[in-house]
């Protein structure tokens, strides 16, 4: 197992946007790479209660120590597909905290502290063909910061997981990967406020 992570650090992450973004899938992806890798995982996901349109939060910690709880009070990253989901959860980021935008959907304010990454997600995915896959390109975007598995892990569970389904589903989330992984590549320095 390749874990990148220390071993006595914990990376607790928030992802939340609207229902029918991906939040559940997008924290499915990295629950299950992080399991792959050896690493212990919880994972609590949340829905409004709207299926589609009200908030979807998926709390995920990743360690390679037990982890006794999956509830999250201060998280190390929040990942946020939309303006409400910024609002409602900015609050839980820890002061030195990662933060991803989807800057499609999203105008940040003043976060003091935070490592923001500003990462137009929905822009990006439309000019693939599918805003579907905003939540892969976000995945990208993280899984280039944290470097916590390799991406394959992730290519490899969506070539499984999309095998059944037709049409070129894989195709598009691999670019969407890619193009999340590129994005930060060739940013030098987060936006740091």
């Amino acid at each position: 197992m390749n874990s990148c992570l220390p071993t006595d650090i914990t990376e607790r992450i928030i992802l939340a946007g609207f229902g029918g973004q991906g939040m559940m899938l997008l924290g499915k992806l990295i629950a299950q790479a992080a399991m792959i890798d050896g690493k212990k995982v919880t994972y609590f996901p949340s829905y409004g209660t709207e299926v589609r349109g009200g908030t979807a939060v998926y709390h995920l910690i990743i360690s390679n120590n037990e982890i006794f709880s999956p509830i999250i009070e201060e998280a190390d990253t929040l990942i946020v597909m939309n303006q409400p989901s910024y609002q409602k959860f900015k609050g839980m980021l820890k002061a030195d905290g990662l933060l991803l935008l989807n800057t499609s959907m999203i105008k940040s304010d003043n976060f003091p502290d935070a490592k923001i990454y500003e990462v137009p997600a929905t822009e990006i995915a439309s000019k693939l063909g599918n805003v579907l896959v905003s939540n892969i390109v976000m995945l990208g975007a993280y899984l280039a910061i944290k470097k916590l598995f390799s991406p394959n892990l992730i290519l490899e569970q969506l070539q499984e997981m999309l095998k059944a389904k037709k049409g070129n589903l894989f195709a598009i989330n691999k670019q969407a990967l890619e193009r999340g992984l590129h994005l930060i590549e060739s940013i030098h320095d987060p936006y740091v406020r």
